[in-house]
């Protein structure tokens, strides 16, 4: 993994970028960007941003890059969504109510490829599809519905994106590799979420005996103020069956299914040339199901840490592969702590830290990321 970093002084922005790449194969960067607030309004800094992504594209390191797909984090979303525009052509975003914590009003995350073949808007959802390899791979963004309780919305995303990944031929249980629930108020509509999935997968036979989908569930506002849940996801079509592992870090971390909740801790997918990692929402639990730490968000953060690591352990990978990770905090005082630790433990790679309660009122602090490492599997496909 390469890292680098542009900052651009006159517009107030710093870039984080990480790149990936095997020799005739498709590249990949995954991108961090933040805006130092300057006492302007939220156009002023969208604007600002913008302008940062335009200066990052026209890198004659990127001039080739697709974009794949953007996520916002924004302090507002209600009132900035609206007022945000997409240059053609359009691929697949996420707007979340997820405050970046340094400050600003808004942040953004972009994962770019190089070497493929991309499909913009290619369902009524406004999915992007890569394709390469006989692979096509699904992105697909920012799904809300805005009818009833938590319950009746996870129900209804959950059957509309099963209804768009059969008109790929694909299905959940058998091609959806990540997800991310965004939820409006998690202390208490959480619950509705976890057993709304639970009841979905019995019904499309995903059980705790064949296998989940690795995912993050955490607090989030849509746009739309009756939204009380947003659904964002990846699925891949074209792969074997054993190109996919799932990480458990037994010795840290007890399966998901003791106490309720269906997702997987970690999914491995191994390629012909490289293999990817996406670590669930990961908190400071131990192989019991229980909080540790509970009050210190030091210690907790240093739990989190050893957890996450054991996963990617598990895959034969650690952090030095690590191409993004997005933090969630509970409580915004605890920003300069944190965000010292992960600069200080953690330097160069990709991060953003934003105000999201997780799902448990006791953990402080929940992190994901994503980790690429070239390897060779002489039995299946380049990525």
């Amino acid at each position: 993994m390469k890292y680098s970093q542009l900052s651009i002084a006159q517009l107030g922005a710093h870039i984080e970028i990480s790149s990936f790449s095997t020799a005739n194969g498709v590249k990949e960067w995954h991108a961090i960007l933040h805006i130092t607030p300057l006492e302007d309004t939220f156009i002023g800094q969208y604007q600002r941003l913008c302008q940062a992504e335009q200066q990052l594209l026209q890198m004659e390191e990127l001039k080739d890059a697709k974009m794949v797909f953007k996520r916002y984090f924004l302090s507002d979303s209600t009132n900035q969504q609206p007022l945000m525009h997409e240059e053609e052509p359009h691929c697949s975003i996420s707007y979340i109510q997820q405050p970046p914590l340094d400050g600003s009003k808004v942040a953004l995350w972009l994962y770019l490829q190089e070497g493929m073949n991309t499909i913009y808007q290619a369902d009524d959802a406004n999915s992007t599809i890569v394709e390469h390899n006989g692979y096509r791979h699904i992105w697909t963004m920012g799904l809300m519905d805005n009818h009833g309780d938590s319950h009746m919305q996870t129900q209804t995303l959950l059957t509309q994106y099963e209804q768009l990944l059969g008109k790929e031929h694909a299905s959940i249980a058998d091609n959806c590799i990540r997800t991310w629930f965004f939820v409006r108020d998690v202390d208490t509509q959480y619950q509705g979420l976890v057993v709304a999935r639970r009841q979905y997968f019995d019904y499309i036979g995903l059980t705790a005996d064949t296998h989940y989908i690795s995912s993050t569930g955490i607090g989030g506002n849509p746009s739309d103020p009756k939204a009380l849940v947003q659904l964002g996801s990846y699925a891949l079509t074209g792969f074997l069956p054993e190109q996919q592992q799932y990480l458990y870090a037994p010795t840290h971390l007890n399966r998901t299914s003791d106490y309720g909740v269906t997702f997987e801790r970690g999914t491995l997918l191994h390629y012909g040339d490289r293999k990817h990692a996406y670590i669930s929402g990961t908190a400071s639990i131990d192989n019991q199901g229980n909080v540790v730490h509970v009050g210190d968000i030091y210690k907790q953060t240093l739990r989190m840490w050893e957890n996450v690591e054991q996963l990617l352990a598990e895959g034969n990978m650690s952090m030095k592969d690590c191409a993004q990770i997005i933090v969630y905090l509970r409580d915004t005082a605890d920003y300069n702590m944190v965000s010292k630790m992960f600069s200080e433990h953690y330097p160069g790679i990709p991060t953003v830290i934003t105000l999201a309660p997780v799902c448990r009122p006791t953990w402080l602090i929940e992190m994901e990321c994503i980790a690429i490492k070239e390897c060779e599997n002489a039995q299946y496909a380049n990525f």
